[in-house]
């Protein structure tokens, strides 16, 4: 199952959060999104573990967790099929 870990504070690595998941089972792969140009961190990444059921523990356990004065979300990700598609907008040419 692919995890979004949500509201990160800045300063954790993958390895941070590789330590936080191993916890509650084996883990597939961990990325940290970060900022194309600068190399920092968004503030959220993705957990990918390949058990559902330690998958869903991990999620229970560390949704709403303390990291470093920051409260972290942690739910399963989207499969990308919820974001709205926008409507086709006509240009107008005056």
């Amino acid at each position: 199952m692919n995890i979004y870990v949500g509201k990160l504070p800045f300063s954790v690595t993958e390895n941070d959060l590789r330590t936080m998941f191993e916890e509650y089972g084996e883990i597939e792969s961990v990325k940290i999104i970060r900022d194309r140009h600068s190399g920092q961190s968004k503030g959220f990444g993705f957990v990918e573990m390949p058990s559902n059921s330690e998958a869903d523990q991990a999620i229970k356990a560390l949704n709403r967790k303390s990291i470093d004065g920051r409260t972290i979300k942690v739910n399963p990700a989207d499969p990308g099929g919820k974001r709205s598609k926008r409507s086709a907008r006509k240009r107008r040419f005056y």
